[in-house]
């Protein structure tokens, strides 16, 4: 019996003489947090941090929030991502930390880079299947018809996914039809994405960051479908300063503003577009035909607040419309709205959620 005592009083010792980290040495520590643009801190999505001396390294969601776990030590730790420049950063891994990193972007001139194989384990290491994602960047490098960015017209051009025929926005993937694609923007349905009879879709390319498409594989947080997913995701909004952009075409006009309410906490981005076709039809000499009416419009709004460290607050909506009005004779009307309401809560440095209300 006394022998029994004195083990439990030298474990009760040992507890209180040697503090956590010692026992800690062989155990494992988690750093997390987000990547952001130093500009305008937006969220960086698909962001790499990468430990060279281990060959480990984690991928930022689609809010921009990373976490790695490593054994005790100290690392360099690598953060990049296309187009900015690389930040590395040595850090000890003591104690489970929050480390947010901002990326600045930078501008390369190289000689022509040729790409002639990939990794041999590629499709059996690659965590998502069959996806595809495109930054707006990217697609507004593409031609476009009269100067008019159109994301579909983007997504059109990727393997396995068709067009519905010259002059639509429809998407057909893998043989399926245009009705079998879901499309979302800021986790919302929009259930008719195209204007002027599907010559140009609803995304207005100033408001967007980027879109990620489902050509199989769909995760089961999107339902059931049957034949592929597109999540468009817009814009946060510029946390550091005032921004305006916008521009003149042939077929319409835009306007963009964003701004930060309280800086680097929270910010708002407006964004609108519309055509002027029925402008024009006014300085006709005829009086049926400046009666007319043919026009869209599109606008895009979106408000984040950081509430604290583990608390994201995400409110967005778009409204859109067609309006075909032929001297009170014949008359067309139909549009899109959504609102979408996020919460992002981060539990802990591995448990990250999302709740949406539509």
């Amino acid at each position: 019996m006394k022998k029994i005592i004195w083990i439990y009083l030298l474990v009760i010792f040992t507890g209180i003489a040697f503090p956590k980290s010692i026992w800690a040495q062989k155990g494992t520590f988690t750093i997390s947090g987000y990547i952001k643009d130093v500009q305008d801190g937006e969220s960086i999505i698909g962001a790499t941090i990468y430990v060279p001396a281990l060959e480990k390294g984690a991928v930022t969601n689609i809010y921009g929030f990373y976490s790695l776990t490593l054994p005790q030590g100290t690392y360099d730790v690598k953060y990049s991502y296309l187009g900015y420049q690389l930040q590395q950063k040595s850090i000890s891994f003591d104690q489970d930390q929050t480390l947010d990193v901002e990326l600045k972007s930078e501008i390369l001139e190289m000689d022509e880079l040729v790409i002639t194989g990939e990794r041999m384990d590629k499709n059996v290491s690659e965590v998502k299947m069959s996806t595809e994602r495109l930054e707006i960047k990217q697609i507004k490098n593409i031609p476009a018809l009269m100067g008019e960015v159109d994301i579909i017209r983007g997504v059109q051009l990727l393997p396995g996914v068709q067009s519905a025929g010259e002059g639509t926005t429809g998407v057909l993937v893998r043989g399926g039809s245009a009705d079998q694609t879901l499309i979302q923007m800021d986790e919302a349905t929009v259930f008719n994405p195209s204007h002027f009879m599907g010559f140009f879709s609803v995304f207005n390319p100033d408001a967007i960051k980027d879109l990620e498409i489902y050509k199989g594989g769909i995760p089961s947080r999107y339902g059931g479908r049957l034949s592929s997913i597109m999540d468009v995701r817009m814009k946060e909004g510029n946390k550091k300063k005032f921004a305006a952009s916008g521009g003149i075409g042939m077929i319409s006009s835009r306007l963009t503003v964003e701004a930060p309410i309280i800086k680097d906490k929270s910010s708002f981005i407006i964004s609108g577009r519309r055509t002027y076709a029925d402008m024009f039809a006014k300085l006709s000499k005829d009086t049926s035909v400046r009666k007319n009416k043919l026009f869209f419009y599109d606008l895009n709004s979106k408000i984040n607040y950081t509430i604290n460290d583990k608390n994201k607050v995400f409110v967005s909506g778009y409204f859109g419309r067609d309006v075909f009005d032929f001297d009170d004779e014949f008359r067309l009307e139909w549009g899109n709205k959504t609102a979408t309401v996020r919460w992002n809560h981060l539990f802990n440095n591995r448990l990250f959620l999302n709740t949406t209300v539509l």
